[in-house]
């Protein structure tokens, strides 16, 4: 084993802080358009929104985040009927940046597998930039050897292309490498595809009728150390 790459959103930072997040990017877009609506009603229609254009994307040719995200906000916008913001999506980078959360053994994860000697990188369905200045603001940026977003892979997982292009990056065969992800349609079987084993976190057990698609399956980062010494 040569290479250790992870998913972002819901695999290095939790998907509890992305709520938090989205909600306060809704009501920093509700307080410019200077509306009285329930934040957390508008956010709701938001995330299910999102989730739809996201899940039709899947394994497809990328759009650039910010689009979708941007045309989901004024589907809801149109709804109930107030203005999106020219700057949506620097918003979206301020708050990402302020309310982010990593999950508790994130770093320590990522440094015990550097020790090890082995490369460590990123594989996110993700614009350059949010990715760029989401990890510098957690503090993290430095410790990553590759970068792969679906921007610059020009498709979302679980196409081929993220994981390939993340691979001829690290220099390493798919055998040498294994994936983190949370998804286990996209991250584990993505990352199974093209020969690389793969790990699911899932930190509650709710994805149990889908373990069957991935290599391992752990509650916990700190645990993927393990895997990578039982398999060296």
């Amino acid at each position: 084993m040569k290479a250790v790459f992870f998913d972002f959103v819901g695999t290095l930072i939790t998907k509890e802080g992305e709520n938090v997040t989205h909600l306060n990017i809704i009501r920093e877009v509700l307080k410019r358009a200077n509306v009285e609506l329930d934040a957390e009603e508008v956010w709701k229609a938001y995330e299910e929104e999102s989730s739809r254009l996201f899940s039709e994307l899947a394994g497809k040719e990328a759009k650039k985040i910010r689009e979708v995200d941007t045309e989901a906000l004024k589907r809801v916008a149109q709804r109930y009927g107030f203005p999106v913001p020219e700057d949506f999506w620097e918003i979206s980078l301020e708050m990402h940046s302020r309310y982010g959360k990593l999950f508790p053994d994130a770093v320590e994860t990522i440094k015990a597998l550097k020790g090890l000697g082995l490369h460590v990188g990123i594989i996110t369905d993700s614009d350059n930039d949010y990715i760029e200045s989401h990890l510098k603001a957690l503090g993290i940026y430095d410790l990553f050897d590759s970068i792969t977003t679906s921007e610059e892979a020009g498709y979302f997982k679980p196409h081929p292309r993220p994981f390939q292009l993340a691979l001829q990056k690290a220099g390493v065969k798919p055998e040498e490498a294994i994936y983190v992800g949370d998804n286990p349609m996209k991250d584990c079987v993505g990352a199974k595809n093209v020969g690389m084993l793969d790990v699911l976190l899932d930190p509650k057990g709710e994805k149990r009728d889908l373990w069957g698609n991935c290599d391992f399956v752990v509650s916990k980062l700190g645990e993927v150390v393990e895997i990578v010494r039982g398999l060296r």
